[in-house]
């Protein structure tokens, strides 16, 4: 990790990690517009047969057109809230890129989670960043390379906090997966707010 004034970056062979603490300017207003606005579901997934619901409410909201795949569930896009154009607009700000949609997770408990993946479904442009946000309780966010790259390279545990932002730069998608483990003893939630760019051509399509 090398600070960089308020940034923090990560770089190892194939990944390329930026961290700003406490970057929302009131992540508990946000928090509490979006647990109260949005349309949160719970998705199932069926897998050898038998279906599991994920453990944790989702909701994909993206510019019309931007459709995404992932574990085999179809989104449709759901309208932009006043509060998610203001994030997205101060994310074009701060990063240089306007995102055309954002993954919302929300995690009730520490027994919601992620498993380990990739944000590198086709629809996404790999070129752009990923830019995650995340409001509420501390989560542990965990990084491990997909194979061996070099002698050294170790996974990564990341602490994320109460409006922080973390970008994972190209091409971190390629090289190395995510996941956010279970934490029994944490009792509040926790949402999360992965902001991508989805292909033009895929939009169109």
């Amino acid at each position: 990790m090398e600070p960089a004034g308020e940034i923090q970056r990560w770089q190892a062979p194939g990944l390329a990690l930026r961290l700003w603490p406490g970057w929302a300017d009131d992540p508990g207003v946000q928090m509490s517009l979006l647990q109260q606005e949005i349309p949160w579901r719970q998705e199932s997934i069926t897998l050898f047969g038998r279906t599991h619901p994920l453990p944790r409410l989702t909701c994909w909201v993206a510019d019309p057109g931007c459709s995404y795949r992932y574990s085999g569930l179809a989104n449709e896009p759901q309208p932009w809230s006043e509060p998610l154009r203001q994030i997205r607009e101060a994310l074009a700000a701060t990063l240089g890129w306007r995102f055309n949609s954002v993954l919302l997770n929300r995690y009730r408990d520490g027994a919601d989670a992620m498993g380990w993946h990739a944000d590198d479904e086709a629809e996404l442009e790999p070129q752009a960043p990923i830019a995650s946000l995340s409001l509420g309780a501390t989560r542990s966010f965990r990084l491990r390379p997909r194979a061996p790259l070099a002698e050294g390279v170790r996974p990564i545990s990341l602490e994320l906090g109460h409006g922080d932002l973390l970008v994972m730069d190209p091409p971190t998608q390629q090289h190395w997966l995510h996941a956010l483990p279970r934490r029994r003893r944490v009792s509040q939630e926790r949402l999360n707010l992965t902001f991508r760019l989805i292909r033009a051509q895929a939009a169109s399509g």
